[in-house]
């Protein structure tokens, strides 16, 4: 049987990482072990030192949702007193406080709204779009339950959206992508295959996405292996993603609040493993926002080259208890004082200057 230091000498030189593998790091590898390997796969693939961000903000357009995932702080029921829809005002003054500051995107994210049909979002994409700015947006799960309440294909809402000015789809609402934790956590909402036949047809129609996973709740080492090999496998079908973009779980305000969160370690080791599991994913991205800027700093000596956004406006980790904050400045400090030299991006990881 091989040890944890033969599988880490293998990948370093080349190899790709089985499943059986990552459990075993998961389970027996030291973190400093795992982190000088992460660092020299996180090299190979980026060989400068340098580290990007992006300037964007969450706007969370809807909070009224039908899912009622146990998970998630930020939901509230059509009725209840603090439910709302954005409108066109409110938008536009947050797009415009993004581009003051900068910002080339917005990441719009909402609830299952049933009172919302799809001409509403193709209406609100043509004008945030008229705004000049990237729209990242909505989530796998987002789109399959557009596809039921309009009774239309997944690939017809994708092409009518997309003519309205949608540019990207984010990795949101992945969670663990095994139906056994699904069934636990977030029983109403679309299982797996539906949110790959999503971020499929999606690469299909030319479009990138993010993945993401969030972990540290009722998942087991080996959930986390199968939901990045459920990711690995569609990357190879179609290099689609941009980024992997783990973070972990935030419990305080949901039904999941006697689970206990895990720690600054455990985050480290799943971050270290993730960079040597995706040798087909260009870009691993800090979850700072989680996790606070010390370990986000350390994270870019666990594999990541990315520092995500400086995240102008977050609701849905904010209401469940993070409330880290980051500038530009602090940003960039951050990077340069681990001894990267920071570069502000675009969605597709194009420098900007």
């Amino acid at each position: 049987m091989k040890t944890a230091d033969q599988i880490l000498e293998q990948v370093v030189s080349g190899q790709r990482l089985s499943a059986e593998d990552a459990i075993f790091l998961f389970e027996k590898a030291e973190l400093t072990d795992l982190g000088k390997a992460a660092l020299a796969v996180r090299n190979q693939k980026h060989p400068k030192p340098e580290v990007t961000y992006i300037i964007d903000r969450n706007i969370n357009y809807t909070n009224v949702c039908v899912t009622d995932c146990k998970f998630c702080a930020f939901y509230r029921h059509e009725g209840d007193s603090d439910a709302y829809v954005l409108t066109k005002d409110q938008l536009k003054q947050k797009i415009i406080e993004t581009q003051e500051l900068g910002g080339n995107q917005i990441l719009l994210q909402g609830g299952h709204n049933p009172k919302m049909k799809l001409d509403w979002y193709v209406d609100l994409l043509k004008f945030i779009k008229s705004m000049g700015i990237h729209i990242h947006a909505f989530s796998g799960p987002e789109i399959y339950f557009f596809s039921k309440l309009n009774k239309m294909p997944i690939r017809e809402v994708i092409r009518t959206l997309r003519a309205a000015g949608w540019d990207s789809l984010p990795g949101g609402g992945a969670e663990i992508l095994t139906d056994r934790v699904r069934a636990l956590i977030n029983p109403q909402k679309a299982k797996v295959d539906p949110w790959i036949e999503v971020h499929r047809t999606a690469h299909e129609e030319g479009m990138r996405s993010t993945a993401t996973m969030m972990f540290g709740h009722v998942e087991t080492f080996q959930d986390r292996v199968e939901h990045m090999q459920v990711l690995r496998d569609l990357q190879d079908e179609t290099k689609g993603f941009t980024a992997f973009i783990p973070w972990t779980f935030q419990s305080q305000n949901t039904a999941m609040s006697d689970v206990p969160m895990t720690t600054s370690f455990d985050y480290l080791r799943t971050l270290a493993i993730s960079r040597l599991f995706f040798d087909n994913i260009d870009n691993l991205q800090a979850s700072w926002v989680t996790q606070g800027p010390k370990i986000g700093q350390i994270s870019l000596m666990f594999g990541c080259n990315d520092m995500g956004s400086i995240m102008i406006e977050e609701n849905v980790v904010r209401n469940a208890g993070a409330a880290f904050r980051m500038t530009s400045a602090q940003t960039e400090k951050l990077i340069s004082d681990a001894g990267f030299t920071p570069k502000k991006r675009n969605f597709f990881y194009q420098h900007l200057n």
